[in-house]
C-alpha cells in the first residue's frame, strides 16, 4: 500500500510524456489506436511494409495535432523486427507501449489450406508479436521496469466460425495470441510490464472486405446484439485504458469488442 494521493480519472488516462510502438498502424484498427494513444498524449511510432501508407497515416496523425512518426519494417521477417526495435528506441529513448498489431489472413477450406499459407500467417500472427516484444522488453522495459503490451487477437480466436467462413490459419493463430498473452503476463509481471489482448469483432478494413462481402455486411451485423459492426472509434478506449495507469492493475486478460457476438456464441 502507498500513501501517495490517487490520481484523478483524467490523470489515470493521460499518457503525455509516454511513447508507443503501433505495428500494422498505417490503417484500419493499427492506426484507430495509434489515433487514440496520441490523443491521450503519447508520441507515437507506426510501422508496417509500405512507406507510403505509413506517409499517409503520419500526416494524418500530424494533422490531428499527435506527435507521430514512421518506420517501414516486415513484422514477418526477424531481422527486420530486430532493427525495428532497435530504431525505435533510438528515435524514442525508450518504448513504454507496444501495440502488436499488424497481422494476415487467409481464407480457404481446411482440407486443402496450403501449407505455405497457414506458415504466413502463423509467423506474422505469432512469431512476429513474440520476436518483437521479446526485443522491446529486453532493450527497454525489462531495464527499465515498466511497459504496456497490447496484442491484438480477434473473437476468432475463441472458438470456429459460423457456416460458410474457413480461415482455420487465422483462428488458430489469434488463440495462440490469446493464450501468449496470459503466459507472457505471468513471466513478466515482474518487471511491472502487463499483457493484454483486444479481441475485436468485425470491423470493416482491407483484411475484413472478402468476409464481408462472400457473408454479407448486414447479416454480420445482425448477429450482432448492437446490430452492427464495429466503427473507427470503438478500439480507442479500450486501447488507452490497457495502456495508462488506469490499467495498471490489469494483466493478462483479454476483452472482446464485438458488440456482443461473442456472448450469443459462447466465445
Amino acid at each position: 500500500m502507498t500513501n501517495k494521493t490517487p490520481r484523478t480519472i483524467k490523470q489515470l488516462f493521460d499518457l503525455t510524456g509516454q511513447t508507443a510502438l503501433v505495428t500494422g498502424g498505417s490503417r484500419g484498427l493499427g492506426l484507430q489506436m495509434a489515433q487514440a494513444l496520441g490523443e491521450a498524449g503519447a508520441k507515437i511510432i507506426v510501422t508496417s511494409r509500405k512507406a507510403e501508407d505509413l506517409e499517409q497515416a503520419v500526416a494524418e496523425l500530424k494533422a490531428a495535432g499527435i506527435d507521430a512518426d514512421w518506420i517501414a519494417a516486415d513484422c514477418a521477417k526477424e531481422d527486420e523486427i530486430r532493427a525495428l526495435a532497435v530504431e525505435s528506441i533510438k528515435r524514442l529513448g525508450h518504448v513504454d507501449i507496444l501495440v502488436n498489431n499488424a497481422g494476415a489472413a487467409w481464407g480457404a477450406p481446411a482440407e486443402d489450406h496450403p501449407v505455405e499459407a497457414w506458415d504466413k500467417v502463423m509467423n506474422l500472427n505469432v512469431r512476429g508479436y513474440f520476436i518483437l516484444s521479446q526485443q522491446i522488453a529486453k532493450l527497454s522495459m525489462i531495464p527499465r521496469k515498466s511497459g504496456r503490451i497490447i496484442n491484438l487477437a480477434s473473437i476468432a480466436g475463441l472458438g470456429g466460425n459460423p457456416r460458410g467462413m474457413t480461415t482455420l490459419a487465422y483462428n488458430t493463430s489469434k488463440g495462440a495470441v490469446i493464450n501468449f498473452t496470459r503466459a507472457l503476463a505471468c513471466e513478466w509481471g515482474d518487471h511491472n510490464i502487463t499483457v493484454n489482448a483486444i479481441c475485436p469483432g468485425f470491423f470493416p478494413s482491407k483484411m475484413t472486405m472478402g468476409t464481408l462481402k462472400a457473408m454479407g455486411e448486414e447479416k454480420l451485423a445482425a448477429n450482432s446484439p448492437l446490430g452492427r459492426l464495429g466503427d473507427d472509434e470503438d478500439l480507442k478506449g479500450l486501447c488507452v485504458l490497457f495502456a495508462s495507469g488506469a490499467g495498471k492493475h490489469i494483466t493478462g486478460q483479454w476483452m472482446a469488442v464485438d458488440g456482443g457476438v461473442s456472448v450469443v456464441t459462447g466465445g
